[in-house]
């Protein structure tokens, strides 16, 4: 078990007030700051489709490339959340997400997907690290708000990797529509309700990139693009941030059209921040950049076809590979410098 503090040992620490020292922000150390993703953001959404085109599914699949702005900035450090037996201390970080399509293709074709540059995405929120008296371990949390009317509590446990593993395959056709996704037979290649997931394997979404070998962004293997982002370099001290909204007490809560209409009923996301340079070059300095897969899964449309209850499930999957910004003085914001970490009373 760690020490017991007491109230004026866990001295609070403001956003607006001048600390003494960094605040205490374990895992999340090298979050603060601006981290930017170039054209290296992809997403894919299934959407209902009311003005769909005579003898098309009820439904279309948009796939976007986007330009992504994600900025930290500490709140608030020995925040007490009071207890009956002990009280617990947690750390706040605000975040601020801003996404712009620079690509977009949807099928079937539609008039709503807007053009390049159109604003996609605007997410305020909060990243929180647990000091003491986590519950089952879970250390992390993030609160999310979104303008569609939802609101996110994700809950994790942070996990220091050293090296970077592979990134796992994605599936992500809908759930409540196949028989079985780990035969090779899936109903997608026979079925004309989901030909605009067909289309999108048999052509994958590639942006606006040209490089050979990119594998694009298609249903079957989402994340093979944070793969084929990784070729070439070394990797370490990887800090592996898994956030999940079916854990505990965690959950997503919306407004009432979309719980009517297509309602979003989980969040899964994991973010790695890493440190990384070329292969080839072993002089090359460290660079911070962060990777994170996102799976959102939307219900709407009965009945499924594998008897289970409710609705199909159609994941809504993002994912993107971000640079961190030097600061002004040529070095990176307040928690960022490169260098291992260990977390005390992460563990209790």
């Amino acid at each position: 078990m760690a020490d017991q503090k007491t109230d004026q040992q866990y001295a609070r620490t403001f956003y607006s007030r001048p600390a003494e020292k960094e605040p205490d922000l374990g895992p999340l150390a090298k979050l603060p700051g601006t981290w930017k993703a170039k054209g290296t953001g992809w997403n894919m959404i299934a959407l209902p489709f009311k003005d769909r085109p005579p003898r098309t599914p009820p439904y279309r699949v948009l796939m976007n490339q986007y330009d992504e702005v994600l900025t930290f900035s500490f709140v608030d450090d020995n925040v007490p959340n009071r207890g009956v037996a002990v009280d617990q201390r947690v750390a706040a970080l605000d975040y601020q997400q801003k996404i712009n399509q620079i690509a977009v293709e949807d099928c079937p074709a539609s008039k709503e997907k807007g053009g390049e540059g159109a604003p996609i995405h605007h997410e305020p929120g909060l990243f929180i690290r647990v000091k003491d008296h986590p519950t089952n371990k879970l250390n992390i949390a993030r609160l999310a708000s979104i303008p569609h009317g939802n609101s996110v509590l994700a809950l994790g446990e942070s996990k220091p990797l050293g090296d970077m593993p592979p990134i796992p395959p994605l599936n992500a056709l809908p759930l409540g529509r196949f028989e079985d996704h780990s035969t090779p037979d899936y109903d997608v290649h026979t079925d004309r309700y989901l030909a605009p997931y067909k289309h999108f394997i048999d052509k994958p979404f590639m942006g606006k990139v040209k490089f050979p070998g990119f594998p694009g962004f298609e249903p079957l293997d989402m994340t093979s693009i944070l793969n084929f982002a990784n070729q070439g370099l070394d990797f370490r001290n990887v800090i592996e941030l898994p956030l999940d909204t079916m854990v505990e007490d965690a959950g997503v809560h919306n407004m009432p059209f979309t719980v009517r209409e297509a309602e979003p009923v989980s969040m899964r996301s994991t973010f790695w921040i890493q440190e990384v340079r070329p292969k080839n070059d072993p002089t090359a300095d460290w660079q911070l950049r962060m990777q994170y897969v996102q799976v959102v899964m939307l219900d709407f449309f009965a009945p499924r076809e594998d008897g289970m209850p409710g609705r199909i499930q159609w994941p809504h999957v993002s994912i993107a590979t971000l640079v961190k910004e030097p600061d002004a003085a040529g070095g990176y914001s307040a928690g960022a410098v490169v260098q291992d970490y260990d977390y005390p009373g992460d563990e209790v």
